[in-house]
């Protein structure tokens, strides 16, 4: 296969959790994905996976949805729970897609089934990076995050620029590269905003991966 090719569907670099119940299938999975450049951590049952992700949260999560005494779908029960933003690609050895797609079409953003091949899980990858916008330099991801939150909110009140930018005192032009995810706004002009569209900056830097 040419470089051309492999290059197509090589997702950045991706901070990745994998839990499953199958130590062989751990080894397997975090030597795929650590020599295809990501940092890989696995877990084993759901409390191991909990605490790597109070540790530090990352960028996707790879579900076992079936795992012999711990259920997959109490697990993403909890981590809507606790996190609705995460990336979560669901893993399974009994694929029922079809079923499976109409259970959980508003949790999970892909499934996999086992076993599956090396492209199928960089396509796989590469779809959920270009969607949530993942991988890059923190400051990158920091700044869509917050430009995508920014503008949400202020979609929601149905508020034009101009608006947003007589309530919080923030110029429009600055405005506009700040949701554009192009400039990362100081700290005084964050609160602003915030203010502005009576959110709390710190759920934004929280579903923003920080």
């Amino acid at each position: 296969m040419d470089s051309a090719a492999v290059n197509s569907t090589t997702s950045p670099a991706l901070a990745i959790v994998a839990l499953d119940d199958d130590a062989d299938f751990r080894q397997y999975i975090a030597a795929v994905l650590d020599a295809e450049g990501h940092e890989v951590r696995v877990a084993a049952n759901p409390d191991e996976l909990f605490a790597l992700c109070e540790e530090r949260m990352p960028d996707v999560l790879l579900l076992d949805i079936k795992m012999g005494r711990f259920s997959g779908e109490v697990v993403l029960n909890e981590i809507r729970r606790r996190w609705t933003k995460l990336c979560v690609i669901v893993v399974t050895g009994y694929p029922s897609l079809d079923s499976m797609r109409q259970t959980f079409k508003q949790d999970v953003f892909d499934y996999l089934a086992k076993p599956f091949s090396i492209e199928e899980l960089r396509r796989c990858l590469t779809q959920a990076a270009e969607t949530f916008e993942l991988g890059g330099r923190p400051q990158d991801r920091l700044r869509q995050g917050l430009g995508r939150h920014i503008r949400m909110a202020r979609t929601e009140r149905s508020w034009t620029l101009k608006e947003l930018s007589e309530s919080s005192g923030v110029s429009v032009s600055q405005l506009s590269s700040i949701e554009r995810g192009a400039h990362l706004p100081s700290l005084e002009s964050l609160l602003a905003i915030a203010s502005a569209l009576d959110s709390r900056p710190s759920n934004w830097l929280s579903d923003s991966g920080f």
